[in-house]
């Protein structure tokens, strides 16, 4: 039965990955890429290693999705008309 769980978690991790490389815009990768760093802190969960899941779900799904996203915001405030300043 927990093979059959981790080759659930496996097959999703890969869907996550397929999905964050597909998409056209940019913040459904992140999230796509925020739910791949999840699934993996998961399986790490799974192989018995939760500090390496912590740090997994910690920095690669928190901390990375958030730079990413602050990321997008600001190349989008560079991009309109009034340089970012003010809405």
């Amino acid at each position: 039965m927990n093979g059959y769980a981790h080759m659930a978690v496996l097959a999703i991790i890969v869907i996550a990955a397929f999905y964050a490389v597909w998409f056209r815009d940019l913040l459904s990768s992140v999230i796509s890429l925020a739910v791949f760093s999840l699934l993996l802190a998961l399986e790490y969960f799974m192989l018995q290693a939760p500090d390496v899941a912590i740090a997994e779900a910690a920095i690669g799904a928190g901390l990375s999705t958030a730079i990413y996203i602050i990321a997008l915001r600001a190349c989008k405030a560079l991009k309109s008309p009034r340089g970012g300043e003010g809405r």
